[in-house]
Protein backbone atom coordinates (compact mmCIF):
# COMPACT_ATOMS: atom_id res chain seq x y z
CA UNK A 1 0.00 0.00 0.00
CA UNK A 2 1.24 3.45 -1.22
CA UNK A 3 1.62 6.28 1.17
CA UNK A 4 0.23 9.54 1.00
CA UNK A 5 3.63 10.85 -0.06
CA UNK A 6 4.99 8.15 -2.44
CA UNK A 7 4.35 7.88 -6.01
CA UNK A 8 3.06 4.95 -8.22
CA UNK A 9 4.52 4.17 -11.02
CA UNK A 10 1.33 2.90 -12.89
CA UNK A 11 -2.44 4.47 -12.35
CA UNK A 12 -4.76 2.55 -14.46
CA UNK A 13 -8.22 4.14 -14.26
CA UNK A 14 -11.13 1.95 -14.69
CA UNK A 15 -11.52 -1.31 -13.12
CA UNK A 16 -13.14 -3.61 -16.02
CA UNK A 17 -11.28 -6.98 -17.83
CA UNK A 18 -8.58 -4.71 -19.45
CA UNK A 19 -7.76 -2.42 -16.07
CA UNK A 20 -8.02 -5.67 -13.77
CA UNK A 21 -5.58 -7.78 -16.04
CA UNK A 22 -3.12 -4.48 -16.69
CA UNK A 23 -3.30 -4.47 -13.01
CA UNK A 24 -2.16 -8.09 -12.49
CA UNK A 25 0.77 -7.94 -15.54
CA UNK A 26 1.76 -4.51 -13.76
CA UNK A 27 2.75 -6.73 -10.60
CA UNK A 28 4.33 -9.12 -12.53
CA UNK A 29 7.00 -6.02 -13.44
CA UNK A 30 6.79 -4.64 -9.84
CA UNK A 31 5.25 -1.70 -10.84
CA UNK A 32 3.50 -0.12 -7.86
CA UNK A 33 0.37 0.15 -9.11
CA UNK A 34 -3.35 1.27 -8.00
CA UNK A 35 -6.60 0.81 -9.64
CA UNK A 36 -9.16 3.33 -9.60
CA UNK A 37 -13.01 2.26 -10.28
CA UNK A 38 -16.00 4.76 -9.78
CA UNK A 39 -18.28 2.16 -9.48
CA UNK A 40 -18.57 -0.18 -5.86
CA UNK A 41 -17.37 -3.37 -7.56
CA UNK A 42 -14.47 -4.58 -10.20
CA UNK A 43 -15.41 -5.55 -13.90
CA UNK A 44 -16.87 -2.44 -15.22
CA UNK A 45 -19.13 -2.73 -18.17
CA UNK A 46 -19.13 -6.57 -18.26
CA UNK A 47 -20.20 -6.89 -14.33
CA UNK A 48 -22.68 -4.24 -14.00
CA UNK A 49 -24.80 -4.63 -17.63
CA UNK A 50 -24.24 -8.07 -18.61
CA UNK A 51 -23.15 -10.41 -16.20
CA UNK A 52 -25.03 -13.32 -17.54
CA UNK A 53 -23.69 -12.84 -21.03
CA UNK A 54 -21.73 -15.90 -22.95
CA UNK A 55 -17.89 -14.60 -23.47
CA UNK A 56 -16.87 -16.74 -26.39
CA UNK A 57 -13.57 -14.27 -27.22
CA UNK A 58 -10.97 -14.88 -24.68
CA UNK A 59 -8.20 -17.91 -25.61
CA UNK A 60 -8.73 -20.75 -23.10
CA UNK A 61 -12.02 -20.64 -22.37
CA UNK A 62 -14.56 -21.88 -25.04
CA UNK A 63 -17.82 -20.07 -23.40
CA UNK A 64 -17.55 -18.48 -19.98
CA UNK A 65 -20.48 -16.18 -18.33
CA UNK A 66 -19.17 -12.64 -17.59
CA UNK A 67 -19.84 -12.68 -13.96
CA UNK A 68 -17.09 -15.84 -14.34
CA UNK A 69 -14.96 -14.34 -16.23
CA UNK A 70 -14.42 -11.72 -14.02
CA UNK A 71 -14.41 -13.88 -11.08
CA UNK A 72 -11.29 -15.52 -12.52
CA UNK A 73 -9.81 -11.99 -12.77
CA UNK A 74 -9.90 -11.11 -9.47
CA UNK A 75 -8.48 -14.08 -8.12
CA UNK A 76 -5.48 -13.41 -10.90
CA UNK A 77 -5.39 -10.03 -9.88
CA UNK A 78 -4.94 -10.89 -6.12
CA UNK A 79 -1.60 -12.37 -7.31
CA UNK A 80 0.28 -8.83 -7.75
CA UNK A 81 0.37 -6.38 -4.99
CA UNK A 82 -1.39 -3.67 -6.72
CA UNK A 83 -4.12 -1.32 -5.10
CA UNK A 84 -7.73 -1.26 -5.81
CA UNK A 85 -9.99 1.49 -4.85
CA UNK A 86 -13.23 1.34 -5.49
CA UNK A 87 -16.44 4.06 -5.87
CA UNK A 88 -13.55 7.25 -6.60
CA UNK A 89 -14.61 8.77 -9.31
CA UNK A 90 -11.12 10.80 -11.42
CA UNK A 91 -11.85 14.37 -11.61
CA UNK A 92 -8.76 15.92 -12.70
CA UNK A 93 -5.34 14.85 -13.77
CA UNK A 94 -2.76 17.45 -13.42
CA UNK A 95 1.24 17.44 -15.04
CA UNK A 96 3.79 17.61 -11.95
CA UNK A 97 7.46 17.20 -12.20
CA UNK A 98 7.15 13.73 -10.67
CA UNK A 99 4.34 12.61 -13.68
CA UNK A 100 1.14 13.49 -12.67
CA UNK A 101 -1.43 14.21 -10.25
CA UNK A 102 -4.36 12.45 -10.09
CA UNK A 103 -7.29 14.00 -7.96
CA UNK A 104 -10.57 11.93 -7.34
CA UNK A 105 -14.04 12.39 -5.19
CA UNK A 106 -12.19 10.81 -2.07
CA UNK A 107 -8.35 12.65 -2.38
CA UNK A 108 -5.35 12.70 -4.62
CA UNK A 109 -2.38 10.66 -5.38
CA UNK A 110 0.44 10.77 -7.60
CA UNK A 111 1.65 8.95 -10.26
CA UNK A 112 4.27 8.71 -12.63
CA UNK A 113 2.21 7.06 -15.57
CA UNK A 114 -1.47 6.36 -16.69
CA UNK A 115 -3.27 3.48 -18.38
CA UNK A 116 -6.60 4.92 -19.42
CA UNK A 117 -9.17 1.41 -19.18
CA UNK A 118 -12.55 3.51 -18.82
CA UNK A 119 -14.11 1.56 -21.67
CA UNK A 120 -17.44 3.28 -22.64
CA UNK A 121 -17.13 5.54 -19.75
CA UNK A 122 -20.42 5.82 -18.15
CA UNK A 123 -23.03 3.49 -18.73
CA UNK A 124 -25.28 5.50 -20.51
CA UNK A 125 -27.42 3.53 -22.76
CA UNK A 126 -29.08 5.08 -26.22
CA UNK A 127 -32.78 5.03 -25.29
CA UNK A 128 -35.40 4.08 -27.30
CA UNK A 129 -37.05 6.87 -28.84
CA UNK A 130 -40.77 7.28 -28.25
CA UNK A 131 -42.67 9.41 -26.23
CA UNK A 132 -43.12 7.19 -23.01
CA UNK A 133 -40.53 4.96 -22.83
CA UNK A 134 -39.34 6.32 -19.75
CA UNK A 135 -43.13 4.71 -17.93
CA UNK A 136 -42.04 1.39 -18.55
CA UNK A 137 -38.18 1.08 -17.53
CA UNK A 138 -36.99 -0.91 -15.30
CA UNK A 139 -40.89 -2.82 -15.69
CA UNK A 140 -41.02 -4.42 -19.09
CA UNK A 141 -38.51 -2.20 -20.83
CA UNK A 142 -34.59 -2.82 -19.94
CA UNK A 143 -31.30 -2.01 -21.32
CA UNK A 144 -29.98 -5.07 -20.45
CA UNK A 145 -29.98 -8.02 -18.97
CA UNK A 146 -28.82 -8.49 -15.09
CA UNK A 147 -31.18 -11.23 -14.28
CA UNK A 148 -32.22 -13.69 -16.51
CA UNK A 149 -34.58 -15.51 -13.92
CA UNK A 150 -36.78 -12.31 -14.28
CA UNK A 151 -37.12 -13.52 -18.15
CA UNK A 152 -38.33 -16.53 -17.04
CA UNK A 153 -41.22 -17.80 -19.31
CA UNK A 154 -41.76 -14.76 -20.94
CA UNK A 155 -42.13 -13.78 -24.26
CA UNK A 156 -39.48 -11.11 -25.01
CA UNK A 157 -38.60 -8.87 -27.83
CA UNK A 158 -35.12 -7.83 -28.34
CA UNK A 159 -33.98 -4.72 -30.39
CA UNK A 160 -31.02 -4.15 -32.23
CA UNK A 161 -28.87 -5.73 -34.57
CA UNK A 162 -25.31 -5.56 -33.42
CA UNK A 163 -23.53 -8.50 -31.26
CA UNK A 164 -24.59 -7.54 -27.97
CA UNK A 165 -28.07 -7.44 -29.13
CA UNK A 166 -27.93 -11.35 -30.90
CA UNK A 167 -26.28 -12.74 -27.82
CA UNK A 168 -28.85 -11.20 -25.69
CA UNK A 169 -31.20 -12.48 -27.46
CA UNK A 170 -29.90 -16.26 -27.76
CA UNK A 171 -29.49 -15.95 -24.07
CA UNK A 172 -32.75 -15.03 -23.43
CA UNK A 173 -33.80 -17.89 -25.76
CA UNK A 174 -32.50 -20.19 -23.30
CA UNK A 175 -34.87 -19.41 -20.37
CA UNK A 176 -38.00 -17.59 -22.38
CA UNK A 177 -41.14 -18.56 -23.87
CA UNK A 178 -40.77 -17.23 -27.06
CA UNK A 179 -37.93 -14.38 -28.39
CA UNK A 180 -38.11 -12.13 -31.01
CA UNK A 181 -35.69 -9.90 -32.79
CA UNK A 182 -36.11 -6.76 -34.35
CA UNK A 183 -33.73 -4.69 -36.27
CA UNK A 184 -34.21 -1.81 -38.94
CA UNK A 185 -32.20 -3.70 -41.47
CA UNK A 186 -32.30 -7.39 -43.02
CA UNK A 187 -28.63 -7.75 -42.05
CA UNK A 188 -27.47 -7.99 -38.17
CA UNK A 189 -23.85 -6.40 -37.70
CA UNK A 190 -22.31 -9.02 -35.77
CA UNK A 191 -20.08 -12.32 -35.61
CA UNK A 192 -20.70 -14.32 -38.36
CA UNK A 193 -21.27 -17.48 -35.79
CA UNK A 194 -23.41 -15.62 -33.54
CA UNK A 195 -26.00 -14.64 -36.35
CA UNK A 196 -25.49 -18.45 -37.76
CA UNK A 197 -26.58 -19.56 -34.21
CA UNK A 198 -29.15 -16.63 -34.49
CA UNK A 199 -30.37 -18.03 -37.75
CA UNK A 200 -30.55 -21.89 -36.61
CA UNK A 201 -32.77 -20.82 -33.30
CA UNK A 202 -36.34 -20.39 -32.63
CA UNK A 203 -36.07 -16.79 -32.42
CA UNK A 204 -38.48 -14.98 -34.83
CA UNK A 205 -36.91 -12.50 -36.99
CA UNK A 206 -38.77 -9.26 -37.10
CA UNK A 207 -36.88 -7.11 -39.95
CA UNK A 208 -36.53 -4.70 -41.17
CA UNK A 209 -38.75 -2.80 -38.64
CA UNK A 210 -38.24 0.06 -36.41
CA UNK A 211 -40.12 0.73 -32.89
CA UNK A 212 -42.45 3.44 -32.91
CA UNK A 213 -44.91 3.57 -30.06
CA UNK A 214 -45.30 1.50 -26.66
CA UNK A 215 -48.86 0.75 -25.33
CA UNK A 216 -49.45 -0.62 -21.85
CA UNK A 217 -52.26 -3.37 -21.95
CA UNK A 218 -54.70 -3.97 -19.45
CA UNK A 219 -52.76 -7.67 -18.52
CA UNK A 220 -49.94 -5.49 -17.66
CA UNK A 221 -48.03 -6.96 -20.90
CA UNK A 222 -46.90 -4.50 -23.80
CA UNK A 223 -47.68 -4.00 -27.11
CA UNK A 224 -44.78 -2.88 -29.17
CA UNK A 225 -46.01 -0.81 -32.51
CA UNK A 226 -43.22 -0.74 -35.40
CA UNK A 227 -43.08 0.46 -38.55
CA UNK A 228 -41.30 -1.45 -41.56
CA UNK A 229 -38.89 0.51 -43.26
CA UNK A 230 -39.51 2.84 -46.32
CA UNK A 231 -43.40 1.13 -46.19
CA UNK A 232 -46.11 2.67 -44.11
CA UNK A 233 -46.75 -0.99 -42.98
CA UNK A 234 -47.41 -1.45 -38.86
CA UNK A 235 -46.57 -4.01 -37.15
CA UNK A 236 -48.03 -5.05 -33.60
CA UNK A 237 -46.45 -7.67 -31.04
CA UNK A 238 -47.73 -8.24 -27.52
CA UNK A 239 -44.92 -9.21 -24.92
CA UNK A 240 -43.85 -9.54 -21.47
CA UNK A 241 -40.43 -7.49 -21.82
CA UNK A 242 -38.60 -5.17 -24.15
CA UNK A 243 -35.18 -5.20 -24.48
CA UNK A 244 -33.38 -2.66 -26.45
CA UNK A 245 -29.40 -2.72 -27.32
CA UNK A 246 -28.28 0.22 -29.37
CA UNK A 247 -25.16 1.04 -28.11
CA UNK A 248 -24.56 3.62 -25.67
CA UNK A 249 -23.73 7.21 -25.83
CA UNK A 250 -20.51 8.44 -26.03
CA UNK A 251 -19.07 10.14 -23.12
CA UNK A 252 -15.90 12.14 -23.22
CA UNK A 253 -16.94 14.89 -21.24
CA UNK A 254 -15.39 13.31 -17.87
CA UNK A 255 -11.95 13.13 -19.60
CA UNK A 256 -12.11 16.51 -21.67
CA UNK A 257 -12.65 18.41 -17.98
CA UNK A 258 -9.12 17.06 -17.27
CA UNK A 259 -6.62 19.59 -16.83
CA UNK A 260 -4.37 17.45 -18.97
CA UNK A 261 -6.44 15.07 -20.98
CA UNK A 262 -5.71 12.90 -23.98
CA UNK A 263 -7.32 13.65 -27.56
CA UNK A 264 -10.87 12.52 -28.12
CA UNK A 265 -12.68 11.41 -30.57
CA UNK A 266 -16.58 10.90 -30.10
CA UNK A 267 -16.01 9.24 -26.84
CA UNK A 268 -12.73 7.32 -27.81
CA UNK A 269 -9.26 8.03 -27.11
CA UNK A 270 -6.76 8.35 -30.10
CA UNK A 271 -3.74 5.80 -29.44
CA UNK A 272 -0.28 4.62 -31.65
CA UNK A 273 0.00 1.24 -31.62
CA UNK A 274 1.93 1.29 -28.42
CA UNK A 275 -1.34 2.07 -27.06
CA UNK A 276 0.18 5.75 -26.01
CA UNK A 277 -2.22 8.74 -26.67
CA UNK A 278 -0.76 12.68 -27.03
CA UNK A 279 0.10 13.08 -23.56
CA UNK A 280 3.54 12.14 -22.22
CA UNK A 281 3.32 8.51 -20.87
CA UNK A 282 -0.61 8.46 -20.95
CA UNK A 283 -1.67 5.15 -22.28
CA UNK A 284 -5.52 4.16 -22.89
CA UNK A 285 -6.21 0.41 -23.96
CA UNK A 286 -9.82 -1.68 -24.03
CA UNK A 287 -13.02 -0.10 -25.79
CA UNK A 288 -11.80 3.61 -24.81
CA UNK A 289 -8.75 3.31 -26.95
CA UNK A 290 -8.84 3.78 -30.70
CA UNK A 291 -6.79 3.18 -34.05
CA UNK A 292 -6.82 1.52 -37.34
CA UNK A 293 -7.73 -1.75 -37.34
CA UNK A 294 -9.07 -1.84 -33.44
CA UNK A 295 -11.77 -4.83 -32.89
CA UNK A 296 -13.90 -3.77 -29.70
CA UNK A 297 -12.73 -7.48 -28.02
CA UNK A 298 -12.51 -8.48 -24.46
CA UNK A 299 -9.29 -10.06 -25.76
CA UNK A 300 -8.54 -7.08 -27.90
CA UNK A 301 -8.56 -5.12 -24.62
CA UNK A 302 -6.60 -8.12 -22.21
CA UNK A 303 -3.86 -7.98 -25.24
CA UNK A 304 -3.21 -4.42 -25.11
CA UNK A 305 -2.92 -4.59 -20.85
CA UNK A 306 0.76 -5.74 -21.22
CA UNK A 307 1.81 -3.71 -24.01
CA UNK A 308 0.63 -0.43 -22.30
CA UNK A 309 2.56 -1.60 -18.87
CA UNK A 310 5.57 -2.44 -20.96
CA UNK A 311 5.44 1.07 -22.73
CA UNK A 312 5.00 2.69 -19.53
CA UNK A 313 7.52 1.05 -17.62
CA UNK A 314 9.83 0.97 -20.54
CA UNK A 315 9.36 5.23 -20.12
CA UNK A 316 9.67 5.21 -16.51
CA UNK A 317 12.79 3.13 -15.99
CA UNK A 318 14.96 2.64 -19.70
CA UNK A 319 17.79 0.86 -17.87
CA UNK A 320 15.83 -2.22 -17.02
CA UNK A 321 15.32 -5.36 -19.13
CA UNK A 322 11.66 -5.93 -19.47
CA UNK A 323 10.17 -9.40 -20.62
CA UNK A 324 11.62 -11.17 -23.55
CA UNK A 325 8.65 -13.77 -23.27
CA UNK A 326 5.74 -14.33 -21.04
CA UNK A 327 7.98 -17.47 -19.14
CA UNK A 328 10.69 -15.02 -18.16
CA UNK A 329 7.90 -13.47 -15.32
CA UNK A 330 6.53 -16.84 -14.47
CA UNK A 331 9.04 -17.23 -11.39
CA UNK A 332 7.69 -13.40 -10.25
CA UNK A 333 3.85 -15.41 -10.59
CA UNK A 334 5.35 -18.11 -8.28
CA UNK A 335 6.31 -16.12 -5.90
CA UNK A 336 2.44 -14.17 -5.39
Amino acid sequence: MATEDSIYDITIIGGGPAGMFAGFYAGLRDAKTQIIESLSELGGQVSALYPEKTILDVGGYPNIKARNLVEELEKQLKQADTDVKLNQTVTDVDKIDEGYQITTNRGTSKTKAIIIATGVGAFNPRKLAVDNGEQFEGKSLFYSVKNLAHFRDHEVLVAGGGDAAIDEALLLNSVAKKVYLLHRRDKFRAMEHSVTQLVQSSIELVTPYLIQKLTQQDDGRVKVSAKKMKTEEMKDLVVDDLVVNYGFIAQDDALNGWTVHPETDHGTVKVATNTLTDQDNIYAIGDVSKYDGKQPLIATALGEAPIAVNAAMKHIYPDRRGPVHSTSISEHAKRH
